[in-house]
């Protein structure tokens, strides 16, 4: 009787966990199809957008995203020159990830929580922050950091390095409300992605790491170093 009892135990455990790896495999298959369909189409909104979206609904019901697309070609290259030198300086050479730059971000970010302090340091390359953007959310966990990589590798598997780059500039946040490259531009300077200069888009890529905060901080010190410092190294990257 006990034996009967332990194999009916094992059939019910093994067959929940042949359905939850069947369920986690369907998922990866759905996020996969939706890596090629905008690999072709441009996304109406990312899940960065919607989670947004809400969370400033909650204080306005009637409050809007500020977001509008634009293909390659009507960004300036200056925009994407010093996304590029601000963001992954070696965007056009790496598959997707550098490990050696999680490592030293991860030991960094050990050491600031040992000394009690909370300023942190990313280790993602242009395709992970498009990963997370795109399909997850601002969360924190490993099981999230997983989910990113695995998309990451299904990014630059179907998409080409311009194509990545086309719809990180569309919809990367940069600021309360306002996403992608058109609706920054028209925020800060009043003008077109096209016609960003040298400058405006060096501020812009340096207000990346926390847009919300320079948003309403636009004059900080430090981020008028950070512009000086991209303005220079932005000409020495390569771009798609």
């Amino acid at each position: 009787m006990a034996t009967r009892k332990g194999r009916s135990w094992f059939r019910i455990i093994s067959g929940a966990l042949m359905a939850l790896v069947c369920l986690v495999l369907l998922y990866q298959f759905w996020l996969f199809a939706q890596v090629v369909w905008y690999n072709y189409r441009p996304p109406g909104s990312s899940a960065i957008m919607r989670e947004e979206l809400s969370r400033l609904r909650d204080g306005n019901p009637d409050f809007e995203l500020k977001y509008q697309w634009v293909p390659y070609e009507q960004i300036s290259r200056n925009l994407k020159r010093a996304v590029v030198a601000s963001e992954d300086s070696n965007f056009t050479e790496h598959d997707g990830v550098e490990w050696d730059a999680i490592r030293k971000a991860w030991e960094y970010n050990q050491k600031q929580q040992e000394a009690g302090r909370s300023k942190m340091r990313g280790g993602s390359t242009i395709t992970q922050q498009l990963a997370k953007n795109l399909f997850l959310s601002s969360s924190r966990s490993y099981i999230r950091k997983g989910q990113e990589l695995v998309l990451t590798y299904m990014i630059e598997h179907v998409m080409s390095k311009e194509r990545i780059l086309e719809l990180y500039l569309n919809v990367a946040e940069w600021g309360e409300g306002v996403f992608g490259a058109q609706a920054a531009a028209k925020h800060y300077f009043n003008t077109s992605a096209a016609n960003l200069g040298a400058s405006q888009s060096a501020r812009l890529a340096a207000m990346l790491p926390n847009p919300r905060f320079y948003d309403a901080h636009r004059n900080t010190r430090y981020l008028n170093s950070r512009v000086g410092v991209l303005t220079r190294r932005m000409q020495m990257v390569e771009i798609p």
